[in-house]
């Protein structure tokens, strides 16, 4: 029997430390940031979903397909908000934002470069201006990973 004092989980006290898929250190920069890419994306959604009849002639994207993309960001916006609010950040969450981000910048750029889906001028400068914007908020989470793993 171990004299170690054991959670509810199982695992000691203090197991959580030497948890490999948790990230430790200080993860304030970290959590701000992804608790500004969840606001962001989510009000970006939003519009996107309360404003495609409005937009879609403007930006050139049919009003399905800004509902559709704008909904896909509000839900998306909630997950990163709940990853971001949990007591122990996971690794793999916390970097599979950030991977899905960098996917998202990059098919922004493919789009707008290959003119897919026929936007406006004003709808090509939209989607490179959020495609910098996510590759900021992804360069962000990297650098708020970083720091937390140097004070860990």
């Amino acid at each position: 029997m171990s004299t170690h004092p054991m959670r509810v989980s199982g695992r000691p006290v203090g197991a959580e430390a030497a948890d490999p898929a948790v990230v430790h250190g200080d993860t304030k920069l970290l959590r701000l940031v992804l608790r500004l890419d969840a606001a962001a994306t989510g009000a970006v959604g939003g519009a996107a979903v309360a404003g495609s009849t409005v937009l879609d002639s403007a930006l050139g994207l049919r009003t399905a397909f800004l509902a559709g993309v704008g909904a896909f960001l509000v839900v998306y916006a909630l997950g990163v908000w709940w990853i971001a609010t949990r007591p122990n950040l996971r690794r793999a969450a916390v970097r599979s934002v950030i991977g899905l981000n960098l996917i998202w910048c990059a098919d922004s750029v493919l789009t707008a470069a290959a003119g897919w889906f026929d936007p406006t001028t004003l709808g090509t400068t939209v989607i490179v201006v959020q495609a910098v914007a996510v590759l900021a908020f992804a360069d962000l989470q990297i650098i708020g990973l970083r720091k937390a793993r140097r004070n860990a």
